[in-house]
């Protein structure tokens, strides 16, 4: 079994600690936290318990992944260690279920953008098809721009991070000056509804979506130069830095928009800037929304890439679609990208924006989540064979955080629902034939004596 990056030259490593930690960062700072508290709107308060079980979550995530590329820092991310525990097999159907997400989601961050956009040109989403028409063509932009490489993508994304810290801060700052100068105004608006343990399952689902992207230092890591001490890092700070401010601007759309208002807003933060300071700022805040969207679009594509070559690599796709153009991007991968996003948006070319989104966010989610199984359950599963050494003063830490990221993983897959997960079950069943068919032409080309694919 091979399980080591691929014998590529060393100057294939171009992501450092700065553009890693970006690459998290940028990857789960999107469009999807702009536009989720309209999605959240509807269950009240319980939005912000079920945002604190989300952080504690993606916390003890955060660590499993650092101890699996501590353990193993030359292997090629999640495939290369669930293969280590389980199998090429089930390493493949995790990664390709892990690629349809990315695909879904960039489908979903795409509309949302334009969601924001519509701020300026409100036929985007008055003109039936014109937002999915949009988005493709803002989808498409994208693929360009990683084709012309990792480097070059991965400076844009350096970039389009710093921009998009900027209205995180914003609505933290103003969340902080009306609480010391009209603090009244948070009482305003408190949403009538009561505790649910079920509302808080199902909001821990939506708002994975917006913390999707811890993952991504560790998936590149055939492209991160010494990656036993930058993917752990990256991936710890730029998990914790993300999910402190998620905390922090959460809170303020909830109790100064009306519920109802609140959910029925395709851009809630730039009307929370035009309700309490006047529609220029809400213009400024959504500038700065659509510059983050284009990152994030900008970083899932990247990473489509780079899952669709990892494929490649450990078997199960066409050789082909692994290979790279003069400026080392795996064009035929993108591309391919591209179309079923386009394909995504297409199908979903007649329902609101609002709509739209959720219901791709939550299909990306439920994508997603067998990529965090897989590669909490590999990492107990390799320290009770003894595979990961257990030594050390804080032994312990690994598997505690694998066992609580299992059970939180578990619990996030409670509030997903039907629809989503029938779509999980068809893409998903769609990576079990082609594994199957995969195998077959492996056995029949030993049969014959020829060459395995």
């Amino acid at each position: 079994m091979t399980t080591a990056a691929p014998a590529a030259a060393e100057d294939a490593r171009v992501l450092g600690f700065w553009m890693s930690t970006a690459l998290v960062v940028g990857n789960i700072i999107g469009v999807g936290i702009f536009t989720m508290p309209a999605a959240l709107a509807p269950y009240g308060l319980n939005a912000l318990t079920g945002w604190l079980v989300n952080v504690v979550g993606c916390m003890l995530l955060a660590l499993s992944f650092s101890a699996l590329a501590r353990a193993f820092p030359r292997d090629d991310g999640p495939a290369a260690y669930i293969t280590r525990a389980f199998g090429k097999g089930p390493a493949f159907i995790v990664m390709w279920c892990y690629w349809v997400s990315i695909w879904v989601a960039n489908a979903g961050i795409a509309i949302g953008l334009v969601g924001y956009a519509a701020f300026f040109v409100p036929a985007l989403t008055r003109t039936p098809g014109l937002a999915a028409l949009t988005a493709m063509g803002i989808t498409w932009s994208f693929v360009f721009v990683c084709l012309l490489g990792t480097r070059t993508a991965a400076w844009v994304q350096m970039l389009t991070t710093l921009l998009k810290l900027v209205p995180q801060f914003a609505v933290i700052v103003l969340g902080a000056w009306l609480l010391f100068t009209t603090p009244a105004v948070f009482s305003a608006h408190i949403p009538p509804n009561p505790p649910s343990w079920r509302e808080v399952s199902s909001v821990s689902s939506l708002a994975l979506f917006a913390m999707l992207g811890i993952e991504c230092a560790m998936v590149p890591a055939a492209r991160v130069r010494d990656p036993e001490r930058n993917i752990p890092r990256a991936t710890l700070v730029g998990t914790f830095l993300t999910a402190a401010i998620y905390i922090g601007i959460s809170v303020v759309p909830i109790f100064l928009i009306p519920q109802q208002e609140l959910a029925a807003s395709t851009a809630p933060y730039a009307d929370l800037f035009t309700r309490t300071l006047g529609g220029r700022y809400g213009a400024v805040i959504a500038t700065f929304v659509i510059i983050s969207a284009l990152g994030v679009l900008n970083g899932w594509t990247l990473l489509a890439g780079e899952v669709v070559q990892c494929m490649g690599r450990h078997g199960g796709l066409p050789p082909g679609l692994s290979r790279e153009n003069s400026r080392g991007a795996p064009a035929r991968a993108l591309l391919l990208t591209g179309v079923l996003t386009s394909i995504a948006l297409l199908f979903n070319v007649s329902d609101s924006v609002a709509k739209v989104f959720t219901l791709l966010t939550v299909i990306a989610t439920a994508a997603t989540l067998p990529l965090y199984f897989g590669s909490t359950l590999a990492l107990i599963a390799l320290r009770r064979r003894g595979v990961i050494a257990a030594g050390g003063a804080r032994a312990w830490l690994p598997g505690f955080a694998a066992l609580g990221a299992v059970i939180y993983c578990a619990w996030a897959s409670l509030g997903i629902g039907r629809e989503p997960l029938l779509w999980l079950l068809v893409l998903g069943g769609a990576g079990v034939v082609l594994y199957l068919w995969y195998l077959f032409t492996l056995r029949r080309a030993a049969a014959l004596g020829g060459a395995v694919p």
